[in-house]
């Protein structure tokens, strides 16, 4: 039988380390979601290359936008191009979107938001996410709060115009947004296991020191979640409902 496919952009690579151990981002999506749950295709534009058109682009079953080790603020050309690209696809809504962590940053971007320095500076390890609406069919169904993998130094100062906010963390206002339509972001790594967290934390663990955290500390406090793999599965889920493929629920 023939599966629907969805579509990664990958906007960069996973750390070293990680890549060397676990394999890239699009592994880990597609290894949380369910290898084969849909054919999954990638589109590397951080390495310029190309996205569908907006008339093809409704051929897959939905996006999913990756992290990446650049910065949404530096306004990299790829970066750019990719933004207009998404800001049409949500617009035209036959979609449903999902941008995590450096992808959250680039949709709040491309709609009119503003994307920043963090201001309490890098945040790595497990962190705790207090859903603020519990009624939001992608992140409301997770416990009130509900801890989650982070790593990131720039985050959505400003949501951009209509967008609601879903949940935060204790520094993150903006931690998970609904941009409206089948759009979301969540600044969170739901694809990241507690072992892939675990090795992010010990690649920067001197660079965490350097910058006054306890690296140590952050290491011991990292623990397994089923969060985020339910996330993933509940977007699978509204995409598989779009193509009438499913009734909207996580399987």
């Amino acid at each position: 039988m023939t599966r629907d496919r969805l579509l990664i952009v990958k906007t960069g690579s996973a750390a070293i380390e990680a890549r060397r151990r676990f394999g890239d981002f699009e592994r880990w999506f597609a290894r949380a979601i369910g290898p084969d749950r849909f054919d999954y295709e990638t589109v590397d534009v951080s390495d310029h290359e190309i996205l569908p058109s907006l008339e093809t682009a409704g051929d897959y079953a939905g996006v999913v936008v990756t992290g990446s080790p650049a910065m949404v603020s530096h306004r990299l050309d790829w970066s750019e191009r990719t933004a207009r690209w998404l800001a049409e696809v949500i617009a035209d809504d036959r979609l449903p979107v999902l941008g995590v962590c450096y992808g959250h940053q680039l949709i709040a971007h491309a709609l009119g938001g503003r994307v920043g320095p963090n201001p309490d500076g890098r945040r790595m390890g497990t962190d705790r996410f207090k859903v603020g609406q519990a009624d939001d069919g992608l992140v409301g169904p997770l416990a009130p709060e509900a801890p989650v993998q982070v790593t990131h130094l720039e985050v959505v100062l400003d949501a951009p115009p209509g967008a609601r906010v879903l949940g935060r963390t204790a520094v993150d206002a903006n931690h998970a947004l609904h941009f409206g339509g089948r759009s979301w972001g969540v600044q969170f790594h739901p694809e990241f296991d507690a072992v892939i967290m675990r090795c992010y934390v010990e690649a920067r663990a001197d660079l965490l020191d350097g910058e006054g955290f306890d690296s140590r500390a952050i290491l011991d406090n990292v623990r397994e979640t089923r969060a985020g793999i339910n996330v993933l599965r509940r977007f699978a889920a509204i995409c598989d409902a779009d193509r009438g493929g499913g009734n909207g629920e996580s399987r």
